[in-house]
């Protein structure tokens, strides 16, 4: 079976070589061939620049313990491939990779095969129908308007917010990527949302009257707070007070709000939860790599922010958590915008240390230091382990080791710090 596993992944990335292609006909041509299982399944369809994968997890926890046979879609996985698809919290099997695989490849076009996203988001769709799950949340993987999981009609539609990422792909503008995410927006189908720019938020407003979508509006139509390390929530109909989260960070609130305010949605369309369901499933949450404590004497925290909103979201949060010296390791993909995040974050550390995971996109730690200009104490380490170890050296038990840049640097970092939890995935 391991072998089997093997020249599964490595057939699935070697569709990695046909690059990232906007389009919905092949995801289509695949799931035709496969007898349309989407039309079998109720989706929650989420797009955003950041945040997806947290208010999917919110969602997936508080549907759980609601009962519900849960299927959850997100990419990139960390460490490995079967991350990508779970069902109520269990990875897809390697069998079941395996399997699925092989469906793939048999139906696919091999004059015109499909991207690594495409056929993966085939695969799950597939799975997620023949394991008959009563709901899937499925994370859009870029964009939304041409994205590949923009074959479903969803029963929910959100997007998170809107920051400039990926402008080769999406356009110059907010504008322009808000345009695109709006595309997963159906006729008569609710929308939630956390977009706080006036023209973007009139974009969208003016995509829902038209498809008579109704729309919710963070700080608009329902809201969150955060005091005392709990959570108040104001909705549209219901109120939360004192709940515990079990994710990480103050930009949590929003992420939550938007949780709450689908599962209020939801709640009109079948899905019923009481509020023990909400309040166990919010404090239960846990998204590894976002905001993960690995250890305590030092602190050691992982998070996989790689843009420019999320790093300021990581920097607030890592203000307001206790420490002596903050030492940063830091490694960043080349697309990335480098020196913006750098800037971000540099300057509140006491020690940083400039390296790069095992990846082929990822940035020579040498060119990345070259982004960030003022004098500041750092190391530069071409090894992501090395670095890691270098940091513990240097650290002391009040200290804390900030691992960040990339969910590739963050996945790395895992299977360094928990070897039994986070094995290699050699593929």
């Amino acid at each position: 079976m391991e072998n089997d596993y093997k020249d599964a992944l490595n057939f699935l990335y070697s569709l990695q070589k046909y690059g990232i292609k906007f389009g919905l006909s092949k995801t289509e041509n695949l799931l035709k061939k496969l007898d349309t299982p989407q039309k079998d399944l109720k989706f929650i369809h989420i797009a955003g620049t950041n945040g997806k994968g947290s208010v999917a997890t919110y969602l997936n926890f508080i549907l759980m313990n609601a009962g519900y046979r849960v299927g959850l879609y997100t990419s990139p996985h960390l460490v490995s491939f079967t991350e990508r698809m779970r069902i109520n919290g269990e990875n897809i099997s390697k069998r079941d990779v395996v399997h699925y695989t092989k469906l793939i490849k048999y139906v696919m076009d091999q004059s015109e095969p499909p991207t690594f996203f495409e056929a993966v988001t085939a695969m799950a769709i597939k799975y997620f129908a023949d394991k008959k799950v009563d709901i899937v949340i499925l994370e859009t993987g870029m964009g939304g308007r041409l994205d590949a999981t923009n074959i479903v009609d969803p029963i929910l539609t959100i997007i998170t917010n809107v920051s400039l990422e990926h402008q080769e792909f999406l356009g110059n503008t907010i504008e322009s990527i808000t345009k695109e995410k709006a595309g997963i927006i159906k006729d008569k189908i609710p929308l939630v949302t956390g977009i706080n720019q006036e023209k973007s938020i009139q974009i969208v407003e003016d995509i829902c009257m038209k498809k008579n979508a109704s729309m919710y509006v963070l700080e608009r139509d329902f809201s969150c707070i955060q005091e005392n390390g709990v959570y108040n929530y104001y909705g549209i109909n219901h109120n939360y007070n004192g709940l515990k989260s079990g994710l990480n960070g103050i930009y949590q609130k929003n992420n939550l709000a938007l949780a709450l305010a689908s599962i209020e949605i939801l709640n009109n369309k079948g899905f019923s939860t009481k509020d023990e369901h909400v309040i166990n499933g919010v404090k239960q949450a846990f998204w590894p790599g976002r905001m993960h404590i690995v250890s305590k004497a030092p602190i050691i925290l992982l998070d996989g922010a790689h843009n420019i909103a999320a790093m300021h979201g990581l920097k607030e949060s890592v203000k307001n958590m206790e420490y002596d010296k903050l030492i940063l390791v830091i490694g960043i993909m080349e697309d990335k915008d480098t020196k913006e995040i750098l800037d971000i974050i540099v300057p509140m550390t006491d020690f940083t240390i400039y390296t790069r995971p095992n990846y082929y996109r990822a940035m020579d730690p040498f060119k990345l230091k070259e982004q960030y200009k003022k004098v500041h104490k750092y190391e530069i380490i071409n090894n992501l382990e090395r670095a890691i170890v270098r940091a513990e050296h240097i650290a002391n038990e009040n200290d804390m080791i900030l691992i960040t840049g990339s969910l590739f640097t963050v996945g790395e970092a895992l299977s360094i710090l928990d070897p039994i939890n986070y094995p290699t995935e050699e593929a």
